[in-house]
């Protein structure tokens, strides 16, 4: 049965457009509508991919990374390490592969060690020294390096994240795995190299170091120029250079335009938009600073030169919830007037580039920002990305899907159909 008949006959369009978007009783335009998913449905042509790309490209990465070390295949995950920095292999959203593999490749160790820490206890040292032995047998292998240095900050961050993380023991053992992680990674030059993963690498422990204003930018231009074609070193870029990290407001917006200037044979303005995304959404002060038209300019650059359906299913979820007006994050002037410009950008991102659903993608953007409550069920996580998105897409059509419109997408873009 149709949404018309569903609502009633005797409704209008205006009483159904009503429902379908009602005013908000709280400011906010992001109040759910009342529209039972399989109505919804009916209406919003839009395949949904429950396993994506992306994801399978992640797992896959790490999931090598993770067997050749259990594997003790220390020698070919290596290899595949160094192939992979030096053909700059990336995941459709441009996560680095070197990374995720040297990701799966401490995995183990790493997830003993914070489940130790989590639990109030140290952690026993027979996991991270089983691969500082393996460094030992390598020693001038830069890709063994970064395992063993990449394993010491994720213990270390382990140990900031503890609630006991003020106490002298935990400042300690923070302090013995950022020295160790520094010390294991000296002898390598990244520009050298030509490693990004090791760079990214060195990037971390700039932002853990002592005075990380001074080291920063300087360490994320070493990386974005090894790797410019990546996303992922533009957005950690931006967020340490917030305000309630290791930046400034002016700080951030000299780095964002600069990275824009030097990257723009492979981006045009869309590194702006990069370096900005997650700021934006973590710090939404950041508002007040940004160059509107210049982050729009940068989002219509980064799907052109990037039309894959992960990073448009990113940017919709970013323009529709992250950057909706009013709700507890609102701000006023031209703080608000900013976020209703990148807002509105939900239209032509819709009608010109998304013709796929990835539902994880739209659960995220629900989350706030270093919420820590238990997640739900994939399944469930999945389900609420699926109906969040539908419920967007029908406010953003109310008036036609009102007027008995149905709303398709495909790969040459949003069209409509008429009343069935």
């Amino acid at each position: 049965m149709s949404l018309l008949k569903r609502l009633g006959q005797s409704l209008n369009r205006r009483r159904i457009a009503d429902h379908l978007n009602p005013e908000p009783d709280d400011g906010s335009e992001t109040r759910p509508f009342r529209i039972r998913r399989e109505e919804l449905a009916e209406r919003i042509l839009l395949p949904m991919m429950r396993v994506t790309d992306e994801q399978t490209a992640r797992a896959e990465h790490r999931d090598k990374g993770q067997h050749l070390a259990r594997q003790e295949l220390w020698s070919d995950l290596s290899r595949l390490i160094r192939q992979a920095d030096r053909d700059r292999v990336g995941t459709p959203g441009g996560e680095s592969a070197a990374l995720l593999m040297a990701g799966g490749a401490r995995e183990d160790v790493v997830a003993v060690a914070e489940h130790r820490v989590i639990d109030g206890a140290a952690p026993d040292d027979a996991g991270i020294e089983a691969l500082e032995s393996v460094l030992g047998e390598m020693p001038n292998d830069y890709p063994c390096a970064l395992i063993v240095a990449m394993a010491h900050l994720d213990i270390a961050g382990a140990w900031q994240s503890a609630q006991e993380a003020t106490a002298q023991t935990a400042r300690d053992r923070v302090a013995h795995h950022m020295d160790r992680a520094e010390d294991v990674l000296q002898p390598f030059d990244a520009v050298a190299l030509d490693a990004p993963s090791l760079a990214a690498a060195q990037c971390r422990i700039a932002a853990g170091g002592p005075d990380p204003c001074e080291h920063l930018a300087d360490a994320f231009e070493d990386l974005i120029d090894l790797d410019p074609a990546s996303p992922r070193h533009m957005r950690e870029l931006g967020l340490h250079l917030m305000p309630s990290r290791y930046g400034t407001a002016d700080t951030l917006e000299r780095e964002a335009r600069r990275t824009a200037a030097r990257t723009g044979d492979v981006w045009g303005a869309g590194a702006y938009a990069w370096v900005y995304r997650d700021a934006l959404v973590q710090e939404p002060a950041m508002l007040a600073t940004l160059d509107p038209a210049f982050f729009i300019d940068g989002l219509h650059d980064i799907l052109r030169h990037r039309p894959d359906q992960h990073v448009a299913n990113d940017l919709a979820a970013f323009c529709a919830i992250s950057m909706a007006p009013g709700g507890p994050a609102a701000g006023h002037g031209a703080r608000e007037a900013a976020r209703r410009r990148l807002h509105h950008c939900l239209g032509w991102i819709l009608e010109r580039h998304l013709h796929e659903l990835h539902p994880l993608i739209w659960s995220q953007a629900l989350l706030c920002p270093g919420q820590t409550t238990p997640l739900p069920s994939r399944r469930a996580f999945i389900d609420r990305g699926h109906d969040t998105a539908l419920q967007v897409i029908a406010r953003h059509y109310s008036e036609e899907i009102a007027g008995g419109k149905r709303i398709a997408f495909s790969p040459g873009g949003m069209y409509q159909l008429g009343a069935s």
